[in-house]
C-alpha cells in the first residue's frame, strides 16, 4: 500500500513565493533585497498562521495592524523592532498585498490604509559657539584670496542659516550693505522652490564679506567667467556645494575639531543659537525659510535639553 504524499504548500505560502518570483524576475532586485522581503515576509506568514488566516481574502486591515503592533512589541522569539525596521517590514507586506491583488490572487487589498511608522526623528546637531569660533579662525590658508573667500562663505553660512546651496548661489547683487546703517544690511537667500527671503547681516559676516569682495573675489575673478557669482573657485568660476563643503571640512581639521561638521551644522548651530538667545521661535522660523513652524520647532526640543543638562549641574537641589 503506497504512502499518501505530503501535502503541498498553503495558498498563502504559494503567493508570498509568487511574489519573491516577481521581484526577481519582472523587477530585477538584487539578492540581498529579496533576502530581505523573504525573511520579512515569513515572519508575517507566521503572525498570520498564529492569528488561523489560511488565505488572502481572510486577511483583514486589522490583521495587518496587529501584525505591526507585534513588531513594535516583540515575543519571546523576537526583540521589538525600532520604527524604521518595522517601516521597511510593514512596506514588504504592503507591496505583498498590492502584487496579489494586482496578480488576481486576491479580491481585496487589507494593507492599503495601513500606514509605517514614521522613524524618530533625529534632533539636530548643533556645536557650542566656541567650537563654530574655531571653525571660522581656522578657514583657509592665511594671507590667500583663497582664505578671505572660505572665511566669508562660513561667515555667511552661520551668520545668516544659509543653506550650502543657498549660499554658492548667492549673486554679488544678493547682498545690500550699501546702507549706512549696520541694521539694514541684508542677503536676498533662494530657498526650496524658488521661495526668496531677506535676512539681516551681522558685523562679522559683513566684515568678512567686504574684506572679501575688496581683497579676494577682483583676483579670482581675473581667470574665470562666473561675473556675477559672490562666490568663486580658484578657475574664476562659481564656487559648487561640493567645493564649499570642502572649505568647511578643512577648516574643521585645522581647528582640531573632533564633532562631525557639514554645512547643515552651522546652519543647526544658527538657530539653536537664536533660540538660547532668547529668540521667538516663528523669526526663526522665518530666517531659516521653514514653509512651517513645525519643522523649526524640532529645535526648540535642543534647547530645552541644555537647559535640563544646565538645571542639573548648576541647581543645589536638581539631584536631591
Amino acid at each position: 500500500m503506497s504512502q499518501a504524499a505530503a501535502p503541498g504548500p498553503g495558498p498563502l505560502v504559494r503567493a508570498v513565493r509568487t511574489y519573491l518570483d516577481h521581484l526577481v524576475v519582472e523587477r530585477g532586485l538584487a539578492p540581498n533585497s529579496v533576502s530581505s522581503y523573504k525573511r520579512d515576509l515569513r515572519r508575517y506568514l507566521g503572525h498570520l498562521d498564529a492569528q488561523g488566516v489560511g488565505s488572502l481574502d481572510e486577511v483583514t486591515e486589522q490583521t495587518v495592524t496587529g501584525f505591526l503592533v507585534a513588531l513594535r512589541e516583540g515575543d519571546a522569539e523576537h526583540q521589538p523592532l525600532s520604527a524604521t525596521s518595522a517601516a521597511r517590514t510593514v512596506v514588504a507586506v504592503r507591496g505583498f498585498h498590492k502584487f496579489a491583488l494586482a496578480d488576481g490572487l486576491a479580491t481585496h487589498d487589507p494593507s492599503a490604509a495601513v500606514r509605517p511608522p514614521s522613524p524618530t526623528k533625529r534632533l539636530p546637531k548643533a556645536v557650542p559657539l566656541g567650537v563654530v569660533e574655531q571653525l571660522l579662525e581656522a578657514a583657509g590658508a592665511p594671507g590667500t584670496p583663497l582664505a578671505l573667500r572660505d572665511r566669508a562663505l562660513l561667515e555667511v553660512l552661520y551668520g545668516t542659516g544659509a543653506r550650502i546651496s543657498e549660499a554658492v548661489g548667492l549673486d554679488v547683487d544678493d547682498l545690500d550693505l550699501a546702507s549706512d546703517d549696520p541694521a539694514d544690511h541684508t542677503v536676498l537667500l533662494r530657498g526650496k522652490g524658488s521661495k526668496e527671503r531677506v535676512v539681516p547681516v551681522g558685523r562679522y559676516a559683513r566684515e568678512a564679506v567686504a574684506a572679501y569682495l575688496t581683497r579676494g573675489r577682483p583676483a579670482l575673478a581675473e581667470s574665470g567667467g562666473a561675473r556675477g557669482a559672490m562666490f568663486l573657485n580658484a578657475r574664476g568660476g562659481r564656487l559648487s556645494r561640493q567645493s564649499a563643503w570642502s572649505v568647511l571640512v578643512k577648516a574643521a581639521d585645522r581647528a582640531g575639531v573632533t564633532a562631525e561638521i557639514s554645512p547643515h551644522t552651522l546652519r543647526h548651530s544658527f538657530a539653536t543659537h537664536l533660540l538660547e538667545g532668547g529668540a521667538d521661535v516663528r523669526v526663526v522660523q522665518e530666517l531659516l525659510g521653514h514653509a512651517s513652524v513645525t519643522t523649526t520647532q524640532v529645535y526648540t526640543l535642543v534647547t530645552v535639553d541644555s537647559l535640563r543638562e544646565v538645571y542639573a549641574a548648576s541647581h543645589p537641589r536638581a539631584l536631591g
